[in-house]
Protein backbone atom coordinates (compact mmCIF):
# COMPACT_ATOMS: atom_id res chain seq x y z
CA UNK A 1 0.00 0.00 0.00
CA UNK A 2 0.77 3.66 -0.95
CA UNK A 3 -0.62 6.05 1.22
CA UNK A 4 -3.70 6.01 3.62
CA UNK A 5 -5.18 8.94 5.48
CA UNK A 6 -8.66 9.55 7.18
CA UNK A 7 -11.19 8.20 4.07
CA UNK A 8 -8.72 7.64 1.51
CA UNK A 9 -6.08 4.47 0.55
CA UNK A 10 -3.79 4.55 -2.23
CA UNK A 11 -2.87 1.24 -3.92
CA UNK A 12 -0.72 0.49 -6.62
CA UNK A 13 -2.05 -0.34 -9.43
CA UNK A 14 -5.61 0.92 -8.85
CA UNK A 15 -7.60 4.09 -8.35
CA UNK A 16 -7.54 5.81 -4.88
CA UNK A 17 -10.57 4.82 -2.54
CA UNK A 18 -12.00 4.26 0.94
CA UNK A 19 -11.44 0.70 1.74
CA UNK A 20 -9.83 -2.16 0.22
CA UNK A 21 -9.17 -5.84 0.05
CA UNK A 22 -6.15 -6.64 -1.08
CA UNK A 23 -5.38 -10.82 -2.04
CA UNK A 24 -2.02 -12.24 -3.57
CA UNK A 25 -2.25 -10.88 -6.75
CA UNK A 26 -4.37 -8.40 -6.96
CA UNK A 27 -7.48 -6.42 -5.35
CA UNK A 28 -10.31 -4.04 -5.42
CA UNK A 29 -12.59 -1.61 -2.99
CA UNK A 30 -14.26 -3.66 0.13
CA UNK A 31 -17.83 -3.09 -0.64
CA UNK A 32 -19.21 -3.71 3.03
CA UNK A 33 -22.78 -4.28 1.61
CA UNK A 34 -21.26 -7.24 -0.01
CA UNK A 35 -21.73 -9.40 2.87
CA UNK A 36 -23.33 -6.92 5.32
CA UNK A 37 -20.71 -5.79 7.04
CA UNK A 38 -20.75 -3.01 10.07
CA UNK A 39 -18.68 -1.75 12.53
CA UNK A 40 -20.71 -4.20 15.29
CA UNK A 41 -20.68 -7.27 14.52
CA UNK A 42 -17.74 -6.70 12.25
CA UNK A 43 -15.66 -8.25 9.64
CA UNK A 44 -18.23 -10.96 8.24
CA UNK A 45 -16.65 -14.83 6.99
CA UNK A 46 -17.80 -13.76 3.64
CA UNK A 47 -15.47 -10.64 3.80
CA UNK A 48 -12.26 -13.26 5.09
CA UNK A 49 -13.26 -16.49 2.52
CA UNK A 50 -12.08 -14.10 -1.07
CA UNK A 51 -8.22 -13.85 0.83
CA UNK A 52 -8.16 -17.67 1.59
CA UNK A 53 -9.76 -18.49 -1.72
CA UNK A 54 -7.13 -16.55 -3.55
CA UNK A 55 -4.36 -18.34 -1.84
CA UNK A 56 -3.65 -15.87 1.44
CA UNK A 57 -2.10 -18.28 4.23
CA UNK A 58 -1.61 -14.63 5.92
CA UNK A 59 -4.44 -12.21 6.82
CA UNK A 60 -4.14 -8.64 8.12
CA UNK A 61 -7.32 -7.08 9.02
CA UNK A 62 -7.41 -3.09 9.28
CA UNK A 63 -9.50 -2.12 11.85
CA UNK A 64 -9.78 1.55 10.87
CA UNK A 65 -8.07 4.52 11.99
CA UNK A 66 -9.65 4.54 15.81
CA UNK A 67 -9.85 0.84 15.63
CA UNK A 68 -13.51 0.40 15.56
CA UNK A 69 -14.30 -2.29 13.63
CA UNK A 70 -14.69 -5.26 15.27
CA UNK A 71 -14.35 -8.83 13.98
CA UNK A 72 -17.38 -11.25 14.28
CA UNK A 73 -16.93 -14.62 15.99
CA UNK A 74 -17.40 -16.78 13.44
CA UNK A 75 -14.93 -15.00 11.11
CA UNK A 76 -12.05 -15.64 13.89
CA UNK A 77 -13.46 -18.73 13.77
CA UNK A 78 -13.26 -19.39 10.38
CA UNK A 79 -9.91 -18.32 10.25
CA UNK A 80 -8.85 -20.89 13.04
CA UNK A 81 -10.35 -23.49 11.41
CA UNK A 82 -8.17 -22.07 7.37
CA UNK A 83 -5.36 -22.20 9.41
CA UNK A 84 -4.31 -18.66 8.83
CA UNK A 85 -1.66 -16.29 10.69
CA UNK A 86 -3.97 -13.60 11.52
CA UNK A 87 -2.65 -9.89 12.16
CA UNK A 88 -5.14 -7.29 13.53
CA UNK A 89 -4.70 -3.76 14.35
CA UNK A 90 -6.01 0.07 13.83
CA UNK A 91 -5.56 0.69 9.71
CA UNK A 92 -2.05 2.24 10.32
CA UNK A 93 -0.49 -0.13 11.99
CA UNK A 94 -2.14 -3.26 9.82
CA UNK A 95 -0.77 -1.32 6.65
CA UNK A 96 2.77 -1.27 7.72
CA UNK A 97 2.41 -4.95 9.02
CA UNK A 98 1.01 -5.60 5.39
CA UNK A 99 3.40 -4.03 3.60
CA UNK A 100 6.53 -5.94 6.07
CA UNK A 101 4.46 -9.62 5.11
CA UNK A 102 4.18 -9.13 1.10
CA UNK A 103 8.04 -8.94 1.23
CA UNK A 104 8.11 -11.76 2.16
CA UNK A 105 7.56 -15.75 0.93
CA UNK A 106 4.23 -16.31 2.75
CA UNK A 107 1.00 -15.15 0.64
CA UNK A 108 -1.01 -12.10 2.05
CA UNK A 109 -4.17 -10.76 1.68
CA UNK A 110 -5.65 -8.02 3.75
CA UNK A 111 -8.63 -6.05 4.90
CA UNK A 112 -8.38 -2.33 5.37
CA UNK A 113 -10.92 0.34 6.75
CA UNK A 114 -9.84 4.52 6.50
CA UNK A 115 -11.98 5.53 8.54
CA UNK A 116 -13.35 5.12 12.38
Amino acid sequence: MLHLEWGRTEVEGMPPGKDFVLHPGGGHPWDWGLHGTRHVPGIRPGDVRELLAQGAEVVVLGLGMQSRLQIAPETVELLREAGAEVHAAATPEAVEIYNALTAGTRPVGGLFHSTC
